[in-house]
């Protein structure tokens, strides 16, 4: 598994490495692994006390079955067919959860199934979450069944004013330190907070896993990677209400990751770097990926808490009705996660190529279904668009800080479909710095430029860049600020 993982994601981000030749050996390896794998030992939870009827709690029989494949020097723990309502779970080295199809594990929703004491507090958030595991290698959860948090409004709400569960929202999973896990083919429901977080893990493979959280809870992102290294992300369909594929640096650098083959929208964004970003984000594939549904913006790498984000090579995107296709933001908010921002600094972000997109950039659902029921009564007004909504369907925007550049950014084989809505008025606007601010695009309004706004900025390249409208738009098509060093062509 890591020699796998690791070797998959160098060779992606261009590395260098030898593997044994394919030969006829390859069958005998074939046959010895199917033997092995009819070797491993299997531990049906139901032999454990587990029941199935979605009532019954089920806690103590699946972690007892989870105890007893890890006793056992490792297997499978089997879930078949049935619905098995549990609280928190810690998972152990070398085990291998498998859902049949028709099995779903249902998250509890009740915070007293949630206890904390036998886990560790992470930087981010409170402790609670439905999975667990610290420290422990060789897990794999595989399967067509799910994982159902059952993370809603009314069951979790965000509120900590007392009544139900008092403001506790568990993550559906947590696991930190760990290293040679795997994702495979299950599907993941509601979360009451993050969905799967992955803390200073490495060697990580996602493969079909299947995302389910839109329209849920507050903050419920997909994959969320904090100090990650050599993750191989593939084949992944994910939906999301908070960002879908969330790198997180908030001590240790993400490093070595390929996305590949992935569907992805989202109510934020489909892929972010950061906002928590001390650590950095170095090496880094996204490749062949349909981003669609993405009302504040698709794409955004941002570096606002010290570390280092480079080498990010972005390539064959597609997006359809998105908000900010691009977003590059080097800042100075400087969160150090409780060691005190008088040790901050900032960091760099250079080195970033984006090449072979496709995109439509479009106004936020309310406009478009009012624009759709003036086009079906054949009437001619066009429904006014507020700033807020012009500030969501706004430009690529590159921006460092004074005094802090970001560098070496190339765009080539660019072609995106901007909406227009731009008046005389928003092509004169001056653009607040907000060096420390949280990074979200549209915080800085509406930008003056409506096809690229790039300020504070060293060696840009734009080739083959087709920006073009399908409404009528006052502003320019790109707004250069303290920038050295743009070429075009």
């Amino acid at each position: 598994m890591n020699r796998k993982i690791c070797g998959f994601v160098l060779l992606c981000l261009g590395y260098s490495f030898t593997t044994t030749p394919v030969s006829g050996m390859d069958n005998r390896a074939l046959v010895a692994a199917a033997r092995k794998a009819n070797e491993t030992k299997v531990f049906n939870i139901k032999n454990y006390g587990a029941v199935g009827d979605g009532v019954a709690m089920e806690t103590e029989a699946v972690q007892k079955t989870v105890d007893a494949c890890h006793d056992a020097g490792g297997g499978v723990v089997w879930v078949p067919a049935g619905d098995f309502q549990i609280g928190t779970i810690i998972l152990k080295s070398n085990v291998t959860v498998s859902l049949d199809h028709g099995a779903s594990l249902l998250g509890s929703t009740n915070a007293v199934d949630y206890p904390t004491e036998k886990l560790s507090r992470p930087r981010e958030g409170d402790a609670h979450c439905l999975i667990y595991a610290k420290n422990a290698k060789n897990i794999t959860i595989e399967g067509l069944g799910v994982i159902d948090g059952r993370g809603t409004h009314e069951n979790f709400p965000r509120n900590r004013r007392g009544g139900k569960n008092s403001g506790v929202r568990p993550r559906l999973m947590r696991m930190e330190g760990c290293e040679d896990i795997t994702f495979s083919g299950v599907t993941y429901k509601r979360p009451a907070f993050w969905g799967l977080h992955l803390i200073d893990c490495k060697n990580l493979h996602f493969n079909a896993v299947i995302v389910r959280f839109r329209n849920n809870n507050y903050n419920n992102d997909g994959l969320d990677l904090d100090g990650c290294e050599n993750v191989l992300i593939e084949n992944c369909d994910i939906s999301t209400g908070d960002d879908a594929i969330c790198l997180k640096s908030s001590l240790n650098p993400c490093r070595n990751i390929v996305v590949r083959g992935c569907r992805a929208d989202s109510n934020t964004a489909a892929v972010k770097f950061g906002s928590s970003s001390r650590g950095g984000f170095i090496d880094i594939s996204i490749t062949n990926c349909y981003f669609h549904d993405c009302p504040m913006g698709a794409i955004k790498l941002q570096s606002v808490d010290g570390g280092r984000l480079e080498n990010i090579n972005i390539s064959r995107i597609v997006m359809k009705d998105v908000g900010n296709p691009l977003f590059l933001r080097l800042g100075n908010r400087g969160s150090t996660f409780g060691e005190g921002r008088e040790n901050a600094s900032v960091g760099t972000l250079k080195n970033v190529r984006v090449s072979d997109v496709v995109a439509e950039v479009i106004v936020e659902d309310r406009v478009k279904a009012i624009e759709a029921v003036y086009k079906k009564l054949k009437v001619d007004t066009t429904p006014g668009v507020t700033d807020s909504e012009k500030s969501k369907a706004g430009p690529i925007m590159i921006t460092g800080i004074p005094g802090h550049s970001i560098e070496n950014v190339v765009l080539e084989n660019i072609k995106i479909s901007y909406p227009g809505n731009g008046t005389q008025k928003d092509a004169k606007r001056v653009v607040a710095e907000d060096e420390d601010r949280y990074p979200e695009q549209f915080f800085f309004g509406v930008l003056p430029a409506w096809g690229a706004y790039i300020r504070h900025a060293k060696n840009v390249e734009f080739k083959n860049v087709e920006l073009t409208l399908r409404g009528e738009d006052a502003r320019q098509k790109i707004v250069l600020d303290d920038v050295e060093q743009f070429v075009k062509h």
